[in-house]
């Protein structure tokens, strides 16, 4: 069995609390499954406070802060939804910054169910196709970008590879597609 982000290193921004459980632990056992290391990147040193929808989950540690830590460390960037989490992420310029510069370096970025709204905030989305929650729709629309109701969109035609998903139930879709990005190859699917 290959290892195909064997020696990527892979950066997980969430805030302090909010994110959807779900979303990123799946995903982080998805790129630690194809030998990739990730990196839980928040705003201050200490745990995030998971939750299951609306209610408190689990706790993680974090790795690295944003004043640690830049997008040329990092191999490529998860950004797991949960409403809270993306919309705390956007009001803070740090996050902002740290998710356009993996746009402006060409670094590949997966961001499901509300992450895209940091992606509005950093103006990343113009002229670019992506999936999301679906009331996301308008504001992607509204920011310049095409949005598709499809477990998965990945979108090469940018500065970077843009791999979007609506919801927990398309983890599986998600994974397999951010991992060929991440991994520098062709996903298997359109």
């Amino acid at each position: 069995m290959t290892a195909p982000l064997q020696g990527r290193k892979i950066a997980f921004l969430v805030a302090a609390e909010g994110v959807e459980q779900i979303e990123l632990t799946s995903p982080w056992r998805a790129v630690r499954e194809a030998g990739g290391t990730p990196r839980l990147v928040s705003r201050e040193h200490g745990t995030v406070q998971a939750f299951d929808h609306l209610d408190k989950a689990g706790t993680f540690p974090v790795d690295d802060t944003l004043e640690e830590v830049a997008s040329v460390d990092f191999d490529g960037l998860v950004l797991p939804g949960g409403v809270a989490n993306p919309d705390q992420l956007r009001l803070d310029p740090d996050a902002v910054r740290f998710a356009k510069d993996f746009f402006d370096e060409g670094r590949p970025i997966a961001a499901i169910c509300h992450a895209p709204w940091l992606l509005i905030e950093a103006g990343a989305v113009r002229g670019r196709t992506l999936t999301s929650w679906p009331s996301l729709c308008t504001d992607i629309t509204n920011a310049g970008g095409t949005w598709l109701d499809q477990e998965v969109v990945v979108d090469p035609t940018g500065p970077n590879v843009l791999v979007t998903s609506r919801r927990p139930d398309d983890l599986k879709a998600f994974e397999e597609a951010f991992t060929a990005a991440f991994a520098g190859r062709a996903p298997d699917r359109d």
